[in-house]
């Protein structure tokens, strides 16, 4: 980032490259060119980085090494998934998720409902929390497999996961979590959560684009969608990306050590971002539950003006709305609408998000711009 650049608040969109995961990933892509397959010592060397990386990933989230394949990022990991096993349960056809899921998994389950599979959705309620015992409603003989996000991406709110497995083990369904925005922001033990798969994404983590890894609980039933060699125990072939899966351990073992500290620290600078937003735009009302949403994420409704135009109108911010422009049209977010709140008021909506780089005085550069913005564009 230069001296010039806005203040960058979309940490939930992408994060910057740790130095030390740019450090230990050089060596990759300069002379670590060898193919992890083969045999040789330039393949062993490859080989050994991806297994220490893979060590790495799964000491953060409490798994065994061999639980976890590596994937180009969180998308596919979701697919792979929620395909994987409705094609190795096809007994079982029902899929339930949220109507606050990311694409990656919404449109997943859309694709496959227009096949074989019928997918069950469950609303979230006005704080943005699906319920439990309405997913344990639409549990039948037929459910194979359960996919509701760990925390959403755009309001932060974080889902009772926990209570949802314990009334998928009674159905003998399968449970998959997206927890590409909440793996280290918050403490994650797949035990604990009780989930059989669990989807990373390298660049919500201070790692790199295009890289990520699933959870796979140990023998599992999933069908790869593509096939090659054996590469990732034959359930993602393809030759190993080795720099970028370099990067992503370490940016694991990052995350594992300063998890709690840099969780509070954003937390309070979230929280006095919002006051003082409050302070100085009457009316505003924030997005989600006031406390079960990850430390980082701020979504808050502006009254009476477009997130998109204050958010042009506050050149100083980097942030983003939910919403989407078709033809020149904004429609407000699906994941705010999903939670009641009334289309020309979900309009107003941003999300703020902190990271690593967030100041205090950048918090309070933020707020003072924001509100200069709504105060011209609401008067």
């Amino acid at each position: 980032m230069h001296a010039e650049d806005p203040i960058y608040l979309d940490y939930n969109a992408s994060t910057p490259l740790l130095p030390e995961v740019v450090d230990a990933m050089l060596p990759w892509l300069r002379g670590g060119f060898g193919n992890p397959s083969s045999s040789h010592v330039y393949g062993r060397r490859a080989r050994a980085a991806i297994e220490a990386a893979r060590a790495e990933v799964a000491a953060l989230i409490g798994c065994a090494p061999e639980e976890l394949v590596f994937t180009s990022g969180g998308t596919e990991a979701n697919n792979l998934a929620i395909r994987g096993v409705a094609e190795a349960l096809p007994d079982r056809p029902q899929i339930i998720t949220s109507n606050i899921e990311h694409p990656a998994t919404m449109r997943c389950c859309v694709e496959l409902s227009k096949r074989k599979n019928r997918v069950s959705i469950v609303r979230a309620d006005a704080e943005g929390r699906v319920r439990a015992e309405d997913v344990a409603r639409e549990l039948s003989d037929a459910t194979g497999v359960i996919t509701v996000i760990h925390a959403n991406n755009e309001t932060g709110v974080l889902q009772p996961i926990e209570e949802i497995t314990r009334a998928a083990w009674r159905a003998g369904a399968v449970v998959h979590t997206d927890a590409a925005q909440s793996v280290g922001k918050v403490p994650i033990h797949v035990a604990t959560l009780g989930v059989d798969l669990l989807s990373i994404a390298g660049h919500k983590l201070y790692a790199p684009k295009g890289v990520g890894a699933l959870f796979i609980r140990k023998d599992m039933p999933i069908a790869p969608f593509m096939v090659g060699a054996g590469h990732e125990r034959g359930i993602r072939p393809g030759t190993e990306n080795v720099p970028a899966i370099v990067g992503l351990g370490v940016a694991a073992a990052r995350a594992a050590r300063d998890l709690e500290e840099e969780g509070a620290r954003v937390k309070v600078l979230r929280d006095k971002l919002f006051v003082l937003l409050r302070e100085r735009v009457p009316g505003l009302l924030l997005n989600g539950h006031a406390d079960k949403r990850l430390p980082n994420t701020l979504n808050v409704r502006f009254p009476r003006v477009s997130g998109t135009a204050l958010l042009a109108e506050a050149a100083e911010v980097a942030a983003s709305t939910g919403s989407a422009c078709h033809d020149g049209h904004e429609a407000a977010s699906s994941v705010i609408l999903a939670m009641g709140v009334k289309p020309e008021e979900a309009l107003g909506s941003v999300r703020l998000t902190l990271g690593r780089g967030t100041t205090e005085a950048e918090s309070t550069r933020a707020a003072e711009a924001l509100a200069a913005a709504w105060r011209k564009l609401a008067r």
